[in-house]
This record gives C-alpha cells, structure tokens and sequence, in this order.
C-alpha cells in the first residue's frame, strides 16, 4: 500500500511524457505508485511507459480517446495509495514536490488536500515566468501560505485563485474519490471545478513554494472556452451569485479570460465586446497586451490591445 499514488492523464505525447515520469521518480519521497493513465493513444506512449524498469509505474489504457477528465477518474478510481496526486503529461515536478506536501498535511487532520506555488513556461517566451498561486487579492496578496475553505471559493470562482489543480494538487484519495473525481461533462475549467468540490469537502492547504513547472503547450479556441465558460458559471450558479454579493466580480472576471482568448486569436472586435464586461486592472495589462500581440503579430496589434486595455481599466475604476 504506498503513500501516495500518482496520476498522469495522458494522449500522443510520447514526446513529452518521459520528462514528466523521469520528475516523479526523482522524488524525494519514494513510497508511491505512479499510474500512467493513457487515453487511447496511437503514438509511442505504450512503448515509453512500459520502458521503465520500476515496478511503481503501472500502465492503464483505454481504449479509445475519452478526455483527460475520464482519465484522471480512471487513475483515482485505481488508486491504492492513501493520496492521489495529479501531474498533466507535459509538465514535471521539482523533487521534493511529494515530501513537502506531506510534511505540511502531516501537521493538521482538517487538512484534506495540498497545493503549492508554480512556474510558468510558455513557448516563445524567454525564461520563466513565475506565477504565485497563492495571489488572492481579496484575502490578502502577499501572505505566506493561503489556506481555508468557504474563504477561497469566491477567489476561485472569479479567477484570482490559481492552484493548477491538475498539476499540483495533493489530495486524500477518500475525498477525491467520495466527491466523484473530476467532471467528465466539462470541457474546460475542470481544476477549478474540482477545487470547489474539495473545499466543499474540507480545508485546503498550502506549500509556498514552487514545486512544479507548467508548460503551457496549448490553449482551446475562443468559442470552445465560450461554451465551456457558459457551462461552469451555469453549474455553479449558486455560487456565483453568492460570491457576487459578497463582492466578488466573476463574471466580469471570466469576461476577462474570455477577451483574452479572443485577442491571441486576433478576434479583436469580439475581444473588446469582452472587454466591455471585463473586470480590468493595472495587474492585467500585461497580460492582456501580450495576448493582443500574439494574435497580431504587427505594431497596430499592440496598439490596439493599449488602447483596449485603457478602456477597460476605465470601466474598472467606474465599477470602484
């Protein structure tokens, strides 16, 4: 019975995959099994897996493509181990990952599940682009450690609370279990759903360091994130509307995503009409400039994408 089981979802990456197993078996903490949970593959993903000389590393298949989400239910579903953790196929982890996790869950019974902090890597883009997943503006940007439960649903709900569920989440395999894994219906914002049903379920904790790297290998079009978007804030609609009396500005913040996905696609009027509904500050310009350029790929792009920004920074302030 190992500690820890650890889930890989994974489809035609035979390329990607080895850097992600080679991270988990160089960790610290060793008493785990790895599942590598292959979702009707018709690459070399068998043949990597079953590559390895290590009687940790299982290799499930399914046979034909499901969705990452199914995936991951495979894995929990054939979990022994007394936590699941979840690590997506083209990102890794630093090596003492598992053991500081386990550390900090070993401190307190109320905690049910464990995250911690992240690099970004994103093609294109030279070095590493750090981004804390403890940045809750409205609990307080800068502590240490953010930790809770009820107190970071509406965070999560209006996007400034990023755990990278599916990468650095550490969570006892009886809840992860007992709330049913991850949603298979959702096509996208299946992390930050699955959070919200654990913290239903208990008290999350925290690692203030990062511990894993995320490669950002792709994004889904603008109209599937639409549709996707419609569909959470639909599922969560109670929540929502509870979080927005209590201040919080989902919808404007999904608003925000939303234009963004729609600038990188060079879409730029249907960007602005996202604009106009979005919740924009001096901390998302930069993003949104760059999400604007690279839809661009010209000057005016980058002109543009200033000039948008300004206008809903404006809308911001007259929201305040």
């Amino acid at each position: 019975m190992p500690t820890v089981s650890v889930v890989i979802p994974t489809y035609n990456r035979a390329a990607l995959l080895s850097r992600a197993i080679d991270s988990v078996l160089a960790q610290t903490a060793d008493d785990f099994e790895l599942l590598v949970v292959d979702d009707g593959s018709t690459d070399d993903t068998e043949a990597v897996v079953t590559g390895y000389r290590d009687d940790r590393v299982r290799y499930i298949a399914h046979d034909t493509n499901r969705g990452a989400n199914q995936a991951r239910n495979t894995g929990i579903d054939a979990a022994d181990g007394d936590f699941v953790a979840f690590l997506d196929s083209d990102d890794e982890w630093r090596p003492r990952k598992l053991e500081a996790q386990l550390d900090r869950l070993a401190t307190d019974d109320e905690f049910v599940a464990v995250y911690c902090d992240y690099d970004v890597k994103i093609p294109g883009v030279q070095g590493s682009i750090r981004e804390t997943a403890a940045t809750v503006l409205s609990i307080g940007a800068g502590d240490d450690r953010v930790e809770g439960s009820d107190e970071l649903v509406g965070p999560t709900l209006a996007d400034t609370f990023h755990t990278g569920a599916g990468s650095t989440l550490l969570v006892r395999t009886e809840i992860a279990q007992r709330i049913g894994g991850f949603d298979e219906s959702l096509g996208w914002f299946q992390d930050p759903d699955f959070l919200l049903r654990v913290l239903e379920a208990g008290k999350l904790a925290h690692v203030p360091t990062e511990l894993v790297v995320r490669h950002y290998s792709g994004w889904p079009d603008a109209d599937t994130a639409a549709a996707a978007d419609e569909e959470f804030l639909a599922k969560h609609d109670d929540l929502v509307r509870e979080s927005e009396s209590r201040g919080y500005d989902v919808h404007g913040s999904h608003a925000l995503i939303l234009a963004k996905y729609y600038l990188r696609e060079g879409r730029f009027r249907t960007g602005l009409r996202q604009l106009r509904r979005a919740s924009v500050g001096p901390r998302e310009v930069p993003s949104v400039m760059w999400f604007a350029a690279s839809g661009g790929r010209r000057w005016r792009s980058v002109l543009f994408a200033t000039s948008v920004v300004g206008f809903g920074a404006m809308l911001a302030r007259r929201r305040r």
